[in-house]
């Protein structure tokens, strides 16, 4: 946890590359320009594995919305080939139609078998979870950059429970967050990258949950401070 522009973005990009975990969304860890400095730090990075592990993946909340943006694409273009191929194939045998529509079709419905009929149609939250359950494999490593973002108060408590399915199942987590309720994973190392060097904390010593604690029990008193009193 930290502030933003603490480093634990960086160091979770980093962790990524070090690890060779595939990426979620369009984000490419090998060649993506803006993550120069990430690769250099992977590079001093040594990682130390009691069981080394391929399986797992990287996620940061804006390559998800990206994400969900291609397959609605993909989803279009191949419903815009069937539309052609009706057209081009209208005088043609139903056995031709079968064999030209097949591919667009399986692809489609591949789509729908991972991701549900109308990726569309679910909230940002529901697919981010959808694709998350999707992905999930026993033993893996998943790196996390704040995924709440995705994510209301009822859908963190929701991603708990699918957090302590993979746990159980042998899978590590690493998540970058600003969010009390993702900290209060049960026997969750908390790290700080606010101070220097970067070493582990409590939970209840947290500055961000006594924050969100205190405003929660007297907003007005916050409210007050930035409205003034007349607010």
């Amino acid at each position: 946890m930290g502030e933003n522009g603490s480093g634990k973005s960086t160091f979770i990009e980093a962790l990524a590359i070090a690890a060779g975990l595939p990426a979620v969304g369009s984000v490419r860890l090998s060649s993506d320009p803006t993550l120069a400095a990430q690769r250099r730090l992977a590079r001093r990075l040594k990682l130390t594995w009691r069981g080394r592990t391929h399986r797992g993946f990287f996620v940061r909340a804006e390559d998800f919305f990206g994400f969900q943006k291609s397959l609605a694409i993909q989803r279009a273009e191949h419903e815009a080939e069937l539309a052609r191929i009706d057209v081009e194939f209208a005088s043609a045998s139903e056995d031709a139609r079968v064999l030209a529509r097949g591919p667009h079709r399986g692809s489609i419905a591949a789509i729908e078998s991972r991701y549900g009929e109308n990726p569309d149609a679910a909230s940002h939250g529901e697919a981010f979870l959808n694709i998350f359950a999707q992905r999930l494999s026993p033993g893996g490593l998943f790196l996390l950059d704040e995924p709440e973002a995705a994510l209301s108060p009822q859908s963190q408590l929701g991603f708990l429970a699918m957090i302590r399915g993979a746990l159980e199942a042998g899978g590590q987590f690493v998540i970058a967050t600003h969010s009390p309720i993702l900290m209060a994973i049960p026997g969750a190392a908390i790290l700080s990258f606010d101070e220097r060097p970067v070493g582990p904390v409590a939970f209840e010593s947290l500055e961000s949950v006594a924050l969100v604690r205190d405003f929660l029990q007297a907003p007005e008193r916050y409210l007050r401070m930035i409205w003034g009193g007349g607010g």
